[in-house]
């Protein structure tokens, strides 16, 4: 049970990490360079989400299989 809350909420992070990149993605169009957008993704909280969401799931995936 504690596996399964655990994956879904490193689903979540994921999804959220993922839809705030993707919207921050605009700000290339408005003249941002690749180094100022990853320094603004890296300080943000929400796309820091989409990190800790992987790790999360590898954690689980590899626990998991170890139990099995």
């Amino acid at each position: 049970m504690t596996y399964l809350l655990i994956y879904l909420l490193a689903i979540l992070l994921s999804s959220i990490g993922l839809f705030f990149d993707c919207l921050y993605l605009n700000l290339l169009t408005i003249g941002y360079t690749l180094g100022d957008f990853v320094y603004f993704i890296i300080r943000r909280l929400e796309c820091n989400c989409l990190i800790i969401g992987i790790i999360l799931l590898l954690l689980v995936i590899k626990k998991k299989g170890r139990v099995s």
